[in-house]
């Protein structure tokens, strides 16, 4: 029998038990692993008031002692990769590999990155001659940020938040999923432990509809960064339409990868495997929608196919583990779902449906192959909704002009990856991709000094240092007559 981890609500510096809570899931055995607190306005309300008391005296801290405190952070959460690559593994079901080679060094990066950009900010200044004036801008915190942030890179974007707001002056109410809790829950140790003041970073543990939507409807929380699905940004917006409240809305993705005969095909097969199926594919940036240009189509799909069958689905703990469980069981369904959409409208599943061998102890586990699917039409749900899981949809394409509109015959526009050695093409496609970042032979190359986000309805609002400095700051002018 598993034993079950209780968690706890992080509210002004200390840990508060919940009175009730809902279980968190193990997605490689389907047990029962941690407790979560349901937090509703009660919790979140006492979280604000905490974070509302904190800000005069973080907002006033000089920017280099929160920049200390910030580093004190990322070297502790480095100390303690393993530990944390391990519950991310389990809460989340990516391979232990992945979370220790990719998302918790993210994070450190993260704490590291906005905690030596912070102290470079430079402000603006004009001389009006005429009417003997100077005029001066500063940059001041907002207040408290309702930060809510996904399951699937569950600390990797849920520090991508916490980092700028905090390096800025701004004190913080974060609600992570309630699938993925555990590595934010130990994140607050180390918060204490690195001297972080009491308040300053408060976290609520919940579902959406209660303490998601309490953070949202907060009179005294003015600004929001959510990173999650499009139904949920909706009620988002109509919560919040007379607040005035500013936002930052990180939305889905149905992503194409669009390959042109003259592509180097296998640095392009190697890459496009990964960009579909790396964490199971539920990552927002994957690729879910391939077009390849129709006079390398079976070659390409030949080599795909026999590399899609190589990768190993199976327990997350083991070193050659490419695939973990996905996330919960009613995804698993979710996503089965669509290979059978594509079945009853007479696509062809070519691989994905073979029976996978596990131990006996992840026969419950929430499993599923690598799925390729194709003749599928441009108008199939497969093509046009956001799957989040390991199924990729490869079509083949005759014309520059053909592939552009196709491309971007979808409501979603986050990102896109194109493959062409011709470098006329490769910068007249990428800029009429309808999408907010265009990886060119190449995929998930992330500068943070460089702008990210969605076009169309994968969200608002842009990432990067500066635009995060815009987003958690407010500018102010100050006018000096002489």
């Amino acid at each position: 029998m598993t034993s079950v981890l209780k968690l706890s609500n992080f509210i002004d510096g200390k840990f508060e038990q919940s009175a009730s809570f809902i279980d968190g899931f193990d997605p490689s055995t389907g047990e029962v692993w941690t407790r979560i607190p349901d937090s509703g306005s009660n919790e979140v309300s006492r979280a604000v008031d905490a974070a509302k008391a904190a800000f005069p005296g973080w907002s006033a801290t000089p920017v280099q002692q929160r920049s200390q405190i910030m580093l004190k952070i990322a070297d502790i959460l480095e100390l303690r990769l393993e530990e944390f690559a391990e519950m991310e593994s389990r809460d989340q079901g990516k391979p232990v590999w992945l979370a220790r080679t990719v998302e918790i060094p993210r994070a450190v990066y993260n704490f590291r990155f906005f905690a030596t950009s912070v102290l470079h900010e430079l402000n603006r200044s004009t001389v009006m001659d005429a009417a003997c004036a100077i005029n001066y801008t500063v940059k001041q915190p907002v207040g408290v940020a309702g930060l809510i942030s996904p399951w699937n890179l569950p600390l990797y974007l849920l520090t991508f938040k916490i980092a700028p707001a905090i390096a800025f002056g701004n004190t913080v109410v974060a609600k992570p999923s309630e699938m993925t809790s555990l590595t934010a829950f130990k994140l607050c140790e180390i918060f204490n432990q690195a001297g972080l003041p009491p308040g300053v970073v408060n976290l609520v543990f919940g579902v959406g509809p209660r303490a998601g939507d309490a953070i949202v409807r907060h009179p005294d929380v003015p600004l929001i960064s959510f990173t999650g699905g499009t139904l949920t940004a909706t009620k988002i917006r109509e919560a919040t339409s007379e607040m005035c409240k500013k936002f930052s809305l990180e939305l889905g993705g149905k992503n194409p990868a669009v390959i042109f005969s003259d592509a180097d095909l296998e640095k392009c097969v190697a890459t496009t495997i990964r960009s579909s199926f790396v964490n199971q594919g539920e990552i927002c940036l994957c690729t879910s929608r391939v077009y390849v240009q129709r006079d390398i189509f079976q070659d390409f799909l030949g080599k795909f196919l026999t590399e899609t069958r190589k990768l190993v689905v199976g327990d997350p703990k083991q070193q050659d583990t490419f695939m973990g469980p996905l996330i919960s069981k009613a995804h698993l369904e979710k996503v089965r779902g669509y290979v059978d959409i594509a079945r009853s409208e007479g696509a062809t599943v070519l691989c994905g449906i073979e029976p996978l061998e596990l131990p006996e102890e992840k026969k419950n586990g929430y499993f599923m192959r690598p799925t390729v699917i194709t003749g599928v039409d441009d108008d199939s749900r497969l093509i046009q909704e956001e799957i989040f899981g390991p199924v990729v949809c490869i079509v083949p394409f005759d014309t520059e002009e053909e592939v552009i509109r196709r491309a971007n015959g979808v409501k979603y526009g986050l990102c896109a990856t194109l493959w062409t050695q011709n470098a006329s093409r490769l910068h007249r496609v990428a800029h009429k991709l309808q999408v907010g970042t265009v990886w060119v032979n190449c995929w998930l190359v992330r500068d943070l000094n460089m702008p990210f986000g969605g076009t169309k309805e994968s969200g608002i609002g842009r990432e990067s240092a500066r635009d995060s400095l815009e987003f958690f700051t407010e500018e102010k002018t100050i006018c000096v007559k002489f």
